[in-house]
């Protein structure tokens, strides 16, 4: 099953998208910054100390509320695209990490596309693996689902309930379950 998302080039084609892009990292830069929180309590303390000049009036709330509704909701998506692109890159790097990794299941490459049932179900093998860790002595024995079914099946003597599948990229062994 293929859970592949599409995502948008790295450079945005339009120039109106490249002005929005930088200006939403200079503003999620700054908005971060010690700075940006010193602006917002200048602001929060000018609107309490205009507070008797106003008369504490409804309107005089009714601004600080409605300017921190406004920041509030471009500050959503600001922030969920920093944790976009963070995320993005997290998981780039980790699927680096595991495609070069000797002995690591590449069915764990962009894991993030697995269905939330897939993911519970790919949670139960690494459980047992963590069980089989375990009950061993060395615990970096095993590295994979896949090689830590093998050794368990070599030493327990029930090898001929384990398969030795193709590689899912070249160089790399992959091992899988046998029949139940």
């Amino acid at each position: 099953m293929n859970h592949h998302r599409h995502f948008r080039p790295l450079r945005p084609r339009s120039a109106l998208g490249q002005s929005l892009e930088n200006m939403s990292r200079d503003v999620t830069a700054f908005t971060g910054s010690s700075w940006a929180f010193a602006v917002a309590a200048v602001v929060i303390i000018a609107w309490l100390l205009s507070g008797p000049i106003f008369h504490y009036s409804d309107t005089w709330q009714l601004v600080i509320n409605t300017g921190t509704t406004i920041v509030t909701f471009l500050m959503v998506f600001l922030i969920q695209r920093s944790q976009n692109k963070d995320s993005l890159a997290l998981q780039l790097k980790l699927n680096e990490i595991v495609a070069a990794l000797a002995g690591a299941s590449n069915r764990l490459i962009d894991i993030e596309d697995l269905t939330e049932q897939e993911l519970r179900a790919l949670h139960e093998h690494y459980k047992v693996l963590a069980d089989m860790a375990r009950r061993g002595i060395d615990l970096k024995e095993s590295h994979s689902v896949e090689e830590a079914m093998v050794r368990h099946a070599t030493k327990t003597g029930t090898h001929n309930r384990v398969v030795i599948s193709p590689a899912a990229s070249p160089g790399k062994d992959e091992t899988g379950p046998g029949p139940r």
